[in-house]
Formats: C-alpha cells, structure tokens, sequence
C-alpha cells in the first residue's frame, strides 16, 4: 500500500473542500466594499439593495458560460447592452460595462476553474502551454482596446464567433464520449474506480491522468469516466488562441470561444476541452484585466479606468452570482449530453454574433 506525501494530501483536500475557500472570495470582497469602497455619501439600503436582481441574471448567465467553457463578458456585455437598459430604465457607459464585466468574469472564471480542476476534467499542461502562447496576443489586444474604434472591433468579433459557430456544427464529437479508454470489464478498485486505469493520490474519488510514451493520454474525473486523447495539433491551437488572445485583451472575451473550436478539432474530449479552456480564459481575462486598469499610461490619450466610479452596487450581487455559477457548472456540464453541447454553444455563438453587429451598425 503505497503513502500519500504530504503536498498530495494537501492539494487532496484544498481540492475536496475548494467550495468553502471559492466562496469566502465574494464575502471576503462584498465586506470589503461594503465597508472601503469608494461609495456615494448618501448611500444607505436603497443604494446597496437597488440592484439585486442583477444577482439572477448573472448566476443564469455564469452557469450557462462556464458550462460550455467560454467567457462570462460573452454574454455579460450584450445583457448589460441590450437587457439591462428595459429593466433598470438607464444605460451603461462602455467604461462602466467594462469594470462590471472584468470584475465579476474574475471571480466566476476563477471559481469555475477551480470547480473543473476538482473534477479532474482540467489538463494542466495542455493549459500551460496554452495560457503561454496567449500571453503576447492578450496584451497586444489590451493596449489595442484604447485605440481600435468599438464598430470595428464588434463587427470583427462578430465574423470570428460566427467562423466559430460554424466550424463548431461542422465538428465531429464521435470521439468525446466517456469510456473510451476503459475495458470491457474493468477491475475495481478499492476507492470505486478503476485497477486498470490511472488513479492519482492527489486528486479526488478514482481519479487520475496517464501519458504514454507514444503520447495517448487516459484521463479519469472523478465519477470514474474515463477519456482518451492526444495533445497534438498544438500548431492549430496556437492559430485559434493567438486570434482570440487579441479579442480576449480587446473586450474580455473571445480565446475562450475561438479556442475551444481548436480543441474540439484536435480530438480533445469535449468535457476536458471546456474544463481546460477554463484555466486559459480565466488567467488570460486577470492579464486583461490588469492591461485594462494600468496599461492606459503606456498608449498616449488612452482612458483608464476609476474604480472610484466604478458602481458597487451592482459588483456585490454580481460577483457572488458568477462565483455560484462558477460552481453549478461543472455539474451541468457532466449531466449534457456532448451533442447538447455542442448544439448549445454553436447556437450562442451566432446569437451573440447577431447582436455585435447590431452593435456595430448602430442598429441598438
């Protein structure tokens, strides 16, 4: 019987109670603002209470992004364009958009990784070469973003999701069911998974990830599926999150939608493809982010951002929103079947394609 080290049994039960530490974040923040930020001198339980139904909209919203893997500002930005305005009665500065977006995308891209890591579904070295190659493409866009013209910039993004929308009900998903790197009649093992299969000490339940010599990986989450795939195609991978890493640092999001097409056409079982994509667009919109906030400095005439503006009646319903849907996901996404899945992300592509042209020509 083999003795698990120390580091294994710690990442072991950071990763069994990760819920509890994701979920202190947003406390930790609200009571932050609550009692730091930079609020009105009036503001009492009008002010702070004045935006509550914001919390609904945005655990929908993070549930239905973190489950297909791409980012929270996909479908925040057009809500806060397009819904937002009906219900409040006002309408949003493009600065302010930017600050609600990037703050609450932090905390739900940050739990849901989280969330996805827990479930064995995140391959972390096809992560880091992915969040490596990603890097110089996110700042370029950032420092883009203070002197792209905003039609331009939603009329291109728009081509690219529809592009992506498209090749999406192109690919073929045959390969992404679990079980594939099983046997027929597997051995059980004591802690309920698999004897044949990879079983790691420092992840939860049966699971574990295997690399053979010929570079097949046999992954298992943590309810004993078990995937099998390559890490090939890192050239066609490179491609996609190049692109998206530039509409990533322009607006917040777009590697993760253009980068989980490359995926996808690469073999990589769609669960893995939209756990792993997690970690990219969650490290890749902290790098935007802080572009965003420090990075105006280095382009001349460029804005930056003032969190003393910055509405904190709406973050402190927001970010605990997208932390909970951050961690619905994960179970979302094992219950769908991949077909679903597929059909869900290619039809949200188009739609929020459809309303960056609206964007783009003025037409809202």
């Amino acid at each position: 019987m083999t003795t698990s080290s120390p580091s294994s049994r710690l990442q072991k039960g950071f990763l069994k109670y990760q819920h509890v530490f994701v979920f202190l974040a947003p406390l930790l923040f609200v009571v932050g603002v609550y009692t730091a930020a930079p609020t009105p001198a009036d503001a009492g339980t009008g002010y702070w209470f004045e935006y509550w139904w914001l919390c609904i909209a945005f655990v929908t919203g993070a549930t239905i992004v973190n489950t297909v893997g791409i980012s929270g500002s996909a479908l925040f930005v057009p809500f806060l364009i397009f819904i937002f305005p009906l219900l409040a009665g006002e309408t949003l500065t493009p600065e302010t958009l930017v600050k609600v977006g990037l703050i609450s995308e932090s905390f739900g891209l940050s739990s849901s990784a989280l969330a996805f890591i827990q479930y064995g579904l995140v391959d972390r070295r096809l992560a880091l070469s992915l969040v490596l190659g990603s890097v110089p493409f996110v700042i370029a866009g950032a420092l883009l973003s203070f002197v792209i013209p905003e039609p331009l910039f939603h009329a291109l993004l728009g081509i690219a999701l529809l592009a992506a929308s498209y090749l999406l009900f192109k690919a073929d998903l045959g390969h992404e069911e679990p079980g594939a790197a099983g046997d027929s009649d597997p051995e059980v093992s004591a802690d309920g998974g698999d004897a044949t299969l990879p079983d790691d000490d420092n992840k939860l339940g049966p699971a574990g990830v295997e690399t053979a010599d010929d570079g097949a990986v046999t992954r298992v989450d943590r309810d004993g599926n078990d995937y099998g795939y390559t890490r090939g195609g890192y050239l066609e991978r490179f491609a996609n999150y190049s692109i998206g890493g530039v509409f990533q640092g322009l607006a917040g999001f777009g590697v993760g939608e253009l980068g989980i097409i490359s995926m996808l056409r690469t073999e990589v079982p769609v669960r893995v493809a939209i756990g792993t994509n997690h970690i990219v667009v969650a490290t890749t919109a902290v790098l935007a982010s802080l572009v965003h906030v420090f990075g105006g400095g280095l382009v001349p005439g460029a804005h930056s951002i003032d969190l003393a503006s910055t509405p904190w009646n709406m973050v402190v319903w927001t970010v605990p929103a997208t932390v909970t849907g951050g961690q619905i996901a994960p179970y979302v996404s094992t219950a769908l079947d991949t077909g679903t899945i597929k059909k869900f992300v290619g039809g949200l592509f188009a739609v929020i394609a459809v309303a960056l042209f609206l964007m783009a020509t003025g037409g809202v």
